[in-house]
């Protein structure tokens, strides 16, 4: 189960049958998980597409097979063109004659399937499982995302020391490499280490290759 403070998640079902919408929201309110609703996949597409790329929100979308014009799986792969569905894990509704296709969509990184009709409570949990993963999977997105403003903010220099030291170099080898004072250097690795928050050159390795 997922802790009690729910209120990062937002559960985005997309449906275009009006009594599956009402009923599915008052199921997700039921459990305190905030959710959103869709009559269409245009209309979902085109909210998301507003969406900032970061948000605050942790995202799982309940996603209907057969819809008109759209269809689930037609959404489902513009979410995978943009590589959302691994941030925002996507849970099929079927129809009984649709489950060779969700199985499928499972195969392309779906999260799960549900064939209608289904079990409520079994749904919930699932849901609340597909949170915990898109949670542990923002974090990484959202740690990637403040590493790259850090590193935006080095000077020319302090991306030059940065290489050296990644490449286990002393302060003396990196003067003599780039013709400037060991004392130089120790500023230059002391600012550097300051604005990617590390303590050392073991913990800059680290944190590079975890958001390579």
């Amino acid at each position: 189960m997922i802790h009690n403070n729910k209120t990062d998640v937002q559960v985005c079902i997309v449906d275009d049958d009006n009594e599956v919408l009402d009923a599915l929201s008052w199921l997700l309110r039921s459990r305190q998980l905030p959710c959103a609703m869709f009559s269409s996949g245009e209309l979902f597409l085109d909210w998301l597409n507003q969406q900032p790329p970061i948000t605050a929100y942790v995202r799982v979308i309940l996603l209907d097979v057969r819809m008109q014009q759209l269809s689930g799986l037609q959404v489902f792969d513009k979410l995978r063109e943009r590589n959302l569905h691994t941030t925002m894990p996507v849970i099929f509704l079927t129809g009984h004659g649709d489950v060779p296709m969700a199985v499928e969509a499972l195969k392309n990184g779906a999260f799960d399937f549900f064939e209608k009709p289904f079990n409520d409570n079994k749904l919930v949990d699932r849901i609340e499982e597909a949170v915990l993963q898109a949670r542990d999977l923002m974090k990484t997105v959202r740690l990637g995302a403040q590493l790259k403003v850090r590193l935006a903010s080095l000077t020319d220099r302090e991306r030059e020391v940065m290489h050296h030291v990644l490449n286990s170099q002393t302060n003396k080898d990196i003067a003599e490499s780039l013709l400037i004072s060991a004392r130089t250097v120790e500023v230059h690795r002391a600012r550097l280490f300051e604005k990617l928050s590390v303590k050392n050159g073991v913990e800059l390795s680290q944190l590079i290759k975890k958001n390579q």
